[in-house]
């Protein structure tokens, strides 16, 4: 799998991850093996980064069960804190250690903004403890892209996570530039548009040039598209089914679409 690196260590990241939310939210008690397959397509495929929170129910619970004897470096784990005031914010971070059985976390991250200045202040300090290797931000709307690009100029956390698709590219304007130009690497959510994207190609058949890029399936067309933009430093779509996994991760392979095929993907997609 294409890597790229994390702008503020130089530490080479899969451009394909894994995100979590509904997905992993089951019972500890449930059929796991369905989960378990999925990581282990991540790991076929070189993937690496899981990307959770305590607003996704178990998940994190459940990453930590299936990854409990795995090697230290076998995968980059982050979550969020998604809370306010400090004391609760500790709490809140200190179960997902519990949870992920880890006695150090790859990413922490501010969810949606929630009381991001109290919680930067934490996360700056356990940073230079060594519980936790990167700091992030992140958001889900077209709305708070101005708002995170304000704090990657003032801040310059090491991660910035946010929504981007081929029939979304509001991030495009400001917010990738930012990211790029301020050295901070970007986590890219929701890019399949939480489903949408599907239901517009649904019955349609690929595009015959989308096989020159091996582009087999339609969740290459869309994961290459945002790939394919040199700002972009990992996606994380979700996935509980392993079979939609393989699918993804294997989208991040040699060859990417150039500037001139993108927007052609893009004006294709506009026909549709």
């Amino acid at each position: 799998m294409i890597e790229r690196k994390i702008p503020s260590t130089g530490e080479l990241i899969p451009v394909i991850g894994l995100g979590t939310w509904q997905s992993f939210d089951v019972s500890p008690s449930s059929n796991l093996s369905p989960l378990q397959q999925v990581l282990s397509k991540m790991n076929n495929t070189g993937g690496k980064l899981i990307d959770s929170s305590p607003m996704y129910g178990r998940s994190e619970e459940i990453i930590g069960l299936l990854t409990e004897d795995a090697p230290t470096d076998q995968y980059f784990f982050a979550t969020k804190v998604w809370t306010h005031g400090k004391e609760e914010g500790i709490r809140q971070m200190e179960n997902s250690f519990r949870k992920f059985k880890r006695s150090v976390i790859d990413l922490v991250q501010v969810h949606n903004l929630v009381d991001w200045k109290t919680h930067f202040k934490t996360l700056r300090n356990w940073k230079e403890e060594g519980r936790i290797r990167y700091i992030g931000i992140t958001h889900y709307t077209d709305s708070m892209h101005n708002e995170l690009s304000k704090i990657i100029r003032s801040e310059k956390p090491d991660f910035v996570q946010f929504n981007y698709s081929i029939t979304d590219r509001h991030a495009e304007k400001i917010l990738l530039p930012t990211a790029k130009d301020y050295s901070v690497a970007t986590l890219i959510n929701r890019p399949f548009g939480e489903g949408s994207l599907f239901k517009k190609v649904r019955g349609k058949k690929l595009p015959t040039w989308a096989n020159e890029y091996g582009i087999e399936n339609w969740s290459g067309f869309f994961l290459k598209f945002i790939i394919s933009n040199p700002a972009v430093t990992c996606v994380i779509p979700a996935t509980s089914n392993p079979a939609h996994a393989k699918d993804n991760f294997s989208s991040g392979i040699e060859p990417l679409t150039d500037e001139t095929m993108r927007q052609t993907m893009v004006e294709w997609m506009d026909t549709i």
